[in-house]
């Protein structure tokens, strides 16, 4: 570790695991200033360190950083990474743009839970890296809890061997039906219009196909079918299988005026999952999670190949906001 800039932070809620090297790693890593460092300085002079950081343990959290306070701060720091920046096209969630690369996190009422998921995993084309900010600390409640999601595929495959061979053989296929605008009670209210990013139907069609999304228009929206489409990847980085679906967050967390969470996602032939087998992974990830209260000006950094997140309910005022990166 660069100590001139920055010191490593242990928290009560972090877990330890032992790597099959024999080595431990935390989880996620804590890292506070060592001294008055603007953050997006020291980023772009320690950038590659900070990248084996991430590689290693899938989680960073910058915290005390005096330097970030704002929308535009954090625009900052996320540019000083140089990740290129991933359009937000077939993503289910409500958002609005900030500034610059900075949206707001899921806009879905307080009172709803977000379940566990990699980011944009019910589309091929996601994000490598998904930063959040906190502008505005929760009054109460409001965690974003993370899991590394390695771990939770090693435990679903020793507890449920066939389930996950089905999983790895079929895939899923996820099913949304959206409204021509976006639903802010809804946590998947996102409407097709700001989901296609065009309100002609003709350029929805042609950027849902570059997505393999089928689309069936109806009297007052459309429903989506994307899939089949894996819900194992293998990290070739890292050498060892993830977790990687909104599989849960489907089952147990899609549903409005419009959606049955339980018809959201099936397996990838059009078979129904089996409830039981998914609420105990939801029991799993809840189990194996990491949920740090957030304080303001916390800048969290998540590799989406290795870590699913989730959002607790919460007591407003909360602002979180997000950026996707590839």
């Amino acid at each position: 570790m660069p100590e001139s800039f920055f010191l490593e932070s242990q928290l009560p809620h972090q877990k330890k695991y032992i790597n099959k090297d024999a080595t431990e790693t935390t989880f996620p890593t804590v890292i506070t200033p060592n001294g008055d460092h603007n953050l997006k300085n020291i980023i772009r002079d320690q950038k590659p360190w900070l990248q084996s950081v991430l590689h290693k343990t899938g989680a960073i959290l910058f915290r005390g950083f005096s330097s970030v306070s704002s929308a535009s701060d954090f625009n900052d720091v996320v540019e000083a990474f140089g990740f290129d920046e991933l359009p937000y096209v077939g993503g289910a969630a409500p958002r609005t743009n900030v500034v610059g690369r900075v949206f707001t996190s899921n806009e879905s009422p307080p009172d709803q839970k977000i379940p566990f998921h990699h980011e944009m995993a019910q589309v091929p084309k996601f994000p490598l890296k998904v930063f959040f900010f906190c502008e505005v600390e929760p009054k109460v409640g409001g965690e974003t809890p993370i899991v590394l999601s390695h771990v939770i595929y090693d435990k679903m495959k020793q507890k449920y061997p066939e389930f996950v061979d089905r999983l790895e053989q079929h895939g899923l296929i996820y099913t949304r039906v959206l409204g021509e605008d976006d639903d802010p009670s809804s946590p998947i209210g996102r409407g097709w219009v700001s989901t296609f990013m065009t309100k002609d139907k003709t350029v929805a069609e042609e950027r849902a196909a570059k997505l393999g999304m089928k689309l069936e228009w109806t009297d007052d929206g459309v429903k989506t079918i994307m899939g089949p489409i894996p819900a194992i990847k293998v990290d070739e980085t890292r050498g060892r299988k993830t977790w990687f679906n909104s599989m849960v967050a489907a089952y147990t967390g899609w549903e409005d005026a419009r959606n049955d969470p339980v018809k959201a996602v099936t397996f990838g032939d059009g078979t129904p999952l089996p409830a039981q087998v998914i609420h105990d992974c939801l029991r799993i990830l809840e189990e194996e999670s990491v949920a740090i209260p957030w304080q303001k000006g916390d800048v969290m950094l998540l590799d989406n190949l290795a870590v699913l997140h989730a959002r607790r309910p919460f007591e407003p005022p909360r602002r979180v906001l997000a950026s996707l990166c590839q």
